[in-house]
């Protein structure tokens, strides 16, 4: 088992702990909550780990090397970048889908735009932003955050 895995679990069960201390009737409930909150997104997490396989069925790793790979280059970081944009998916289901791309040859940069633009640009949510932002406000945080994304890409891309 990796080491963050078990210092985080570890951080985890000894909060847990403490919180029963406290307060075990507010633990009881938090538990509940959360176990509810995990039932309601199972299904979520359920299609997308077999979108994951579709998508890792039809499309083969050189594919997904050719496109978003380190040969893609700025042009594959501007494509998944624009496919992160289109998609609405919450982000925690999006890491797994990320994991797969790198393990199948995308790039650090190209995986980087797409968790954020997916997470900072909300094409389907710009109708209600215009509305309560205004056109010229929404139009420009999106496009402020795209070009933000590909920076934090290039970033990491060179970084890492």
């Amino acid at each position: 088992m990796d080491l963050t895995v078990l210092i985080i679990n570890s951080i985890a069960i000894v909060s847990l702990l403490i919180a029963f201390t406290k307060d075990k009737k507010k633990t009881i409930k938090s538990l509940k909550i959360a176990a509810l909150s995990f039932i309601k997104i199972l299904p979520m997490v359920f299609i997308i780990i077999i979108l994951i396989g579709l998508i890792l069925g039809f499309v083969t790793s050189d594919q997904i090397s050719r496109f978003i790979g380190e040969q893609s280059g700025f042009l594959g970081i501007l494509l998944i970048g624009i496919v992160g944009t289109l998609l609405h998916i919450p982000s925690l289901l999006s890491f797994p889908l990320a994991a797969s791309l790198l393990e199948n040859g995308a790039s650090i940069s190209a995986v980087t735009a797409f968790i954020t633009t997916l997470t900072m640009i909300g094409v389907i949510t710009l109708p209600l932003e215009i509305k309560e932002l205004g056109n010229k406000i929404a139009l420009l945080r999106n496009g402020l955050s795209f070009i933000i994304a590909i920076i934090i890409a290039l970033i990491m891309g060179a970084i890492l």
